[in-house]
């Protein structure tokens, strides 16, 4: 190509930086492979033959496809392609749904698939792109955006204290249903007072379940005590159907969450990088 742009080979030569005779090596090279003259070489013009016409014609089709395919991976005016996230169920109903609309939006050429799920997957195998993960960062090759923290705390329903009666103490725990995740977690044990102590108190009980979303209903239905993001309960706790307790600075605790992803280099596709843009100030929890 540069040497019928610039008609010659050392022209073609000074634009590739390589001497004159590797140019001329090359293109008898690729003439050879190609079983055809491409070009008809003079001391002083360079003129393609039929059959390098044809091909000059074709690869510069060629160039140009794979720069606009370059331009189109690379530009961030208008990011294409499926966006596959991996949430929790209680961040994808109460953070990512309210928001989501708003992302597609702007981005009309992007799609979401969205797979929730609480417990801790791969990436890879799970082909996601990005994944909300709560709790502290595990050292690995992803890469996070931190999306805020979120305080835990211990929740009941109204009705359910109405028959148990309110804890106030570790002590108190022994007759409480303490609604659990039903996989281990990095927090998994409630600190609660007694005293002037602080007791871990596991959280065990006749029913566990999978994803936060579901403790919170079992907790509105008057199961148990739950201990959940403040985030997703923070409307059920105005509206009444459910009330804090335990609630003792000694004993406050935060979760972290994160946006994770596969760094690939330092390199991410445009699409993956407006949703990480638009998480980072549409998505945080508190």
């Amino acid at each position: 190509m540069q040497v019928v742009e610039r008609g010659g080979f050392s022209a073609a030569a000074r634009a590739c930086r390589m001497t004159p005779s590797a140019v001329s090596k090359l293109v008898a090279r690729l003439e050879t492979r190609l079983g055809t003259r491409l070009v008809n070489r003079s001391t002083r013009k360079l003129l393609l033959t039929p059959e390098g016409q044809v091909f000059y014609d074709r690869s510069m089709r060629i160039l140009a496809d794979i720069d606009e395919a370059e331009k189109s991976a690379a530009s961030l005016d208008n990011p294409r392609g499926l966006i596959r996230i991996n949430t929790s169920a209680a961040y994808g109903t109460h953070i990512l749904a309210p928001v989501l609309s708003r992302f597609l939006e702007a981005h009309p050429g992007i799609s979401v698939e969205i797979v929730q799920t609480d417990q801790v997957v791969d990436l890879l195998a799970e082909r996601a792109d990005i994944a909300i993960r709560a709790g502290p960062m595990a050292s690995s090759s992803l890469v996070a955006r931190k999306l805020g923290e979120t305080a835990l705390v211990i929740v009941a329903s109204p009705g359910y204290l109405a028959r148990h009666g309110e804890p106030r103490a570790a002590a108190d725990m022994e007759r409480h249903c303490r609604l659990g995740f039903g996989y281990v977690r990095a927090l998994s044990d409630w600190d609660v007072p007694e005293g002037d102590a602080i007791v871990p108190v596991p959280a065990v009980g006749r029913v566990s379940a999978s994803d936060g979303e579901a403790l919170r209903h079992l907790a509105i239905g008057g199961t148990g005590l739950a201990r959940l993001a403040a985030f997703t309960v923070r409307e059920d706790i105005a509206a009444g159907r459910l009330v804090q307790v335990l609630d003792d600075p000694r004993t406050r605790v935060s979760e972290a969450f994160h946006a994770v992803y596969v760094g690939q280099g330092g390199h991410l596709p445009a699409r993956i990088r407006v949703m990480l843009d638009f998480l980072s100030e549409h998505g945080r929890v508190s």
